[in-house]
């Protein structure tokens, strides 16, 4: 008999720039809208069914601008056929209900993050009455939450929010392991959170991104286990200790080969909609 989790299509979301690394960090980060497609288009080719995107200004900087996030969006549907795009409202580029200026442009999923924790050199504060707010835009405008789950706190909160209908589907939870001053990468967690989604929401997909040197090993961890995977230069911008890495499709290549080391299928965009539940892509 064949073991399920190996049967099951793992989807793979490439994090394309974030709000973070410079071309001083790494030259392949993209930064302009141009230079994002680009880079998301060879990640698509090399198997990613998701882009997980910010945008920065002319002068790089993380920002909210809609009409940015309107042309990275219409660029990505042009040149990756089917391929979902997911807007991130992570607080980096913007405060308070800017931060879902974007949603109106109804992509297929946007990160929301439930509850506030510690960065490496600030709050990230997520305020209720914030979550509350992004959380009816995206139910209005047919948007699919990704929980980012950077506490144990976040996938109860989106439990309670499910259940009080805040979140009409049933939530797509991913951990966030790595980041300095919030929870390090550690097995032992990793598999609690496993354990804790699948006992509140029952057998749903979920997903794990690690950041830096964590990548790699959330990446292999969620692909044994039977989970999604998220990877790209917003986490990481090495490939190892001494390599940076050439591109986002590069780290996504990684990712492929790990799925082939655990014989995982790699979602096609097709398959990662009907897994999330998502409409069908455009014609």
């Amino acid at each position: 008999m064949s073991d399920p989790v190996s049967q099951t299509p793992c989807i793979i979301c490439v994090a394309i720039t974030g709000s973070v690394p410079t071309k001083a960090d790494n030259p392949a980060v993209p930064i302009s809208v141009p230079e994002q497609i680009e880079s998301t288009h060879e990640a698509f080719e090399a198997g990613a069914s998701i882009a997980h995107c910010h945008v920065r200004d002319a002068e790089g900087k993380p920002t909210s601008d809609p009409d940015l996030f309107a042309a990275l969006k219409e660029g990505i549907e042009t040149h990756c056929p089917g391929m979902i795009v997911q807007l991130s409202t992570g607080g980096r580029s913007g405060a308070g209900k800017a931060r879902g200026g974007m949603l109106p442009l109804s992509p297929d999923m946007a990160s929301l993050s439930v509850g506030s924790n510690n960065f490496p050199t600030r709050v990230y504060e997520n305020p209720p009455d914030l979550v509350n707010w992004l959380a009816s835009e995206m139910a209005t405008y047919g948007v699919k939450p990704e929980i980012e789950a950077f506490d144990l706190s976040h996938i109860l909160q989106a439990a309670r929010m499910h259940r009080e209908g805040q979140l009409p589907d049933t939530p797509y939870v991913q951990f966030v392991m790595g980041v300095r001053n919030a929870m390090p990468v550690d097995r032992d967690v990793f598999d609690f959170y496993v354990k804790t989604v699948h006992r509140l929401f029952g057998d749903v997909p979920w997903c794990a991104a690690g950041i830096g040197a964590g990548q790699i090993k959330l990446n292999e961890w969620s692909i044994a286990a039977g989970g999604h995977v998220r990877t790209g230069l917003e986490d990481n911008v090495r490939l190892d200790r001494h390599t940076l890495a050439p591109s986002n499709a590069a780290l996504v290549q990684r990712a492929v080969d790990l799925c082939h080391a655990h014989d995982r299928p790699v979602a096609s965009v097709d398959q990662a909609r009907a897994i999330l539940g998502l409409r069908p892509a455009a014609a």
